[in-house]
């Protein structure tokens, strides 16, 4: 089996890559919790790239492996071929970092990963930790070499401005990212803005541009100011490569494609509607809470993922 262009599947350009990929991304997550049995997430995945999704979203630590795993199962029998997979690792120290990505290989039953993240930059000392010479950035960087991956990423979800020190930090080492994965939703627009204050950037330096949570885990829903497609046809209408979404039964991916089919790009006046009827659920940040707290913050519960910390040059103070 190999790629094929559904002609109902939007399909955009992953940045400068020049990769071709479907507007619409399976996040792995979703396939592994306890309400999804291995069936129906190996159905989830396969019947996505039957209707033309090529984009798959996975992560090292997502429910102990076993996203992972399902979605190997799932990409058997040709259908790797179909699909451009994407994982993400945790580990901040080169070793940790290897060794995450060589346990995702295996996981996945893949020889190689076409773009692996680097996972919950949430802290501002995270992009400087990826960047030491010991640091992850060098094990990735060997195992593109060694052709266990293409493309290299970053992800995260907490504040633009540490995406933006990220983005310096990696300038400064002479790197420029081929992916960057962050919230993009009518929520974000308001607050915190990952949008107004991130996507530019990305969009200069030609760096592709991963959405995520769309409906901001499912809370904006709760409001009732906005329905599920409307989520989806702002991430979409924004210049976004992929919008990566959630997807836990065959009705929601069902959602997910009726989104793609019936998305026109939105006139200012329908962008300014949606930002109005959301602007006061979104303004204190409430409805984003993997902005504001620490739920969502897999790293900060286990913080042995992100492995030792570069060892600190102890300097003597004049006196």
């Amino acid at each position: 089996m190999t790629a094929q262009r559904d002609p109902e599947m939007l399909y955009r350009t992953l940045g400068r890559s020049g990769e071709v990929v479907s507007a619409i991304g399976v996040g792995g997550f979703h396939l592994g919790l306890e309400t999804v049995d291995e069936a129906l997430a190996v159905g989830i995945v396969r019947t996505a790239i039957d209707h033309g999704v090529t984009f798959m979203d996975n992560c090292w630590d997502y429910n102990d492996g076993l996203s992972e795993m399902r979605m190997g199962k799932a990409l058997r029998d040709g259908y790797r071929d179909a699909v451009f997979l994407m994982t993400k690792v945790d580990g901040r120290s080169r070793k940790e970092a290897a060794k995450q990505l060589d346990e995702s290989l295996r996981r996945l039953g893949v020889d190689h990963i076409d773009l692996v993240q680097h996972h919950e930059v949430i802290r501002f000392e995270d992009p400087h930790r990826i960047f030491h010479e010991e640091g992850a950035n060098a094990a990735l960087l060997e195992a593109r070499e060694a052709g266990k991956l293409r493309y290299i990423g970053f992800t995260g979800h907490k504040d633009p401005r540490i995406h933006l020190h990220m983005l310096d930090v990696a300038a400064e080492h002479g790197f420029v990212f081929d992916a960057v994965q962050m919230p993009l939703n009518v929520l974000d627009a308001h607050y915190r803005s990952f949008e107004r204050q991130v996507l530019p950037r990305l969009l200069e330096q030609g760096t592709g541009v991963l959405g995520m949570k769309s409906m901001a885990e499912g809370i904006i829903l709760k409001t009732g100011a906005v329905t599920p497609l409307e989520c989806l046809h702002y991430a979409l209408n924004l210049p976004t490569s992929v919008v990566i979404t959630g997807i836990d039964s065959l009705a929601i991916l069902d959602q997910a494609l009726e989104a793609v089919r019936t998305f026109r790009p939105l006139s200012d006046d329908q962008v300014g509607s949606l930002l109005a009827r959301t602007a006061a659920a979104a303004s204190s940040g409430e409805l984003e809470p993997f902005k504001t707290t620490s739920l969502f913050d897999g790293t900060a519960e286990h913080p042995e993922w992100l492995g030792e910390e570069p060892e600190v040059v102890q300097r003597s103070l004049p006196g």
